[in-house]
């Protein structure tokens, strides 16, 4: 399910695919020459209330699996719970997991914030806080996926929303995943945005590419 804020196409120049990775279309995905940036944001928390921890995991590995078979970078808040495992099974699929932190260098990210430094192949220090460090982590990115999440992914959905960003919506996961299509109907914005959404990881990864890369193809 699509919902479409405005078609903003942009010129972009492509490159093929890297032989490399292989997405089982055989596609990889390149923007202005550098690797398709895909976030991944949702849910820090370690466990899930409703005892679906488990199925959620096994959901953001597959999605993880997903972004690196695709060529792509993998962005997370350099965090715990959801995205980093996400990250961290792109980052054992031979994929690169970035992490982008609140913190200002490794001792603060991992004392103050308790974040993890493992599973992560770069970690970017913002020292801008949570907050800040949500604005820089959106920006960064040309598709942003949303797993579950709290207030936190609301207020990264809300900045990937103005900034004009592809979404996808993983539903069936909860939180603001599920929630999103009726807040973004109640609330309505004009934006160039792009939500997706979908219960399936790889077939909503798919669908968020190959809407940016209709976006920017001329």
């Amino acid at each position: 399910m699509w919902k479409d804020f405005r078609n903003l196409p942009a010129r972009v120049e492509g490159r093929g695919a890297d032989s490399s990775f292989a997405s089982p279309a055989g596609k990889c995905y390149w923007f202005r020459g550098m690797k398709v940036k895909v976030g991944v944001m949702g849910s820090a928390g370690e466990a899930s209330p409703d005892g679906a921890g488990e199925a959620l995991r096994a959901k953001a590995e597959a999605l993880g699996r997903a972004v690196a078979a695709r060529g792509c970078v993998l962005l997370s808040g350099g965090t715990t719970g959801l995205p980093h495992a996400a990250g961290a099974a792109a980052h054992a699929a031979g994929g690169l997991h970035v992490g982008v932190s609140p913190a200002s260098d490794a001792r603060e990210h991992s004392e103050r914030y308790g974040l993890p430094l493992e599973g992560t192949d770069v970690l970017v220090y913002t020292g801008f806080g949570l907050k800040g460090r949500n604005v820089v982590l959106v920006r960064s990115c040309d598709v942003v996926i949303i797993f579950r999440g709290g207030m936190g992914t609301l207020n990264e959905l809300t900045i990937a929303h103005d900034e004009g960003r592809v979404v996808g919506c993983l539903t069936g996961t909860g939180g603001v995943a599920d929630e999103a299509e009726r807040l973004l109907n109640a609330l309505p914005k004009r934006s160039s945005g792009v939500v997706i959404f979908d219960e399936d990881p790889g077939r909503l990864l798919e669908d968020c590419l190959e809407a940016f890369t209709r976006r920017t193809e001329c």
